[in-house]
């Protein structure tokens, strides 16, 4: 593995992660906390943009340290299973199972929509 690719990785990462934390605060400021809006967000826009940045980087320029920085560190540092088990987790022992059950299911059936929506967007905007 090249020192630059991990170097890559990890500042894109970082970045990620600073997006995702700055989406989870204002969402939390605007919308409360007793659902978790911000992860839902960042999950399901963060499938789009990866299904998206696949298609584009197989039909363009990028090499393997752009695409490894930008899926692997920016989107990967981005988006966040381990908040939405916890958060899911929260609901279910608050009793708010419904609530629990709703986020998995928007989740997963968005994250599946919204990679398949960034696969065809990207087919069509770069071919």
């Amino acid at each position: 593995m090249a020192v630059t690719r991990i170097f890559w990785v990890f500042a894109a990462g970082g970045l990620g992660s600073v997006l995702r934390y700055a989406i989870a605060v204002w969402s939390a400021d605007r919308f409360g906390t007793a659902f978790p809006y911000g992860t839902l967000f960042v999950n399901i826009s963060g499938c789009f943009l990866i299904a998206f940045a696949v298609q584009w980087a197989a039909a363009s320029w990028w090499d393997a340290e752009w695409h490894v920085a930008v899926t692997a560190g920016l989107l990967g540092g981005f988006t966040t299973y381990s908040a939405f088990n916890e958060q899911t987790i929260q609901l279910i022992q608050s009793g708010a199972a419904g609530a629990a059950a709703m986020n998995v299911a928007v989740t997963l059936i968005g994250g599946l929509a919204a990679g398949w929506l960034g696969l065809v967007v990207a087919r069509q905007l770069i071919g």
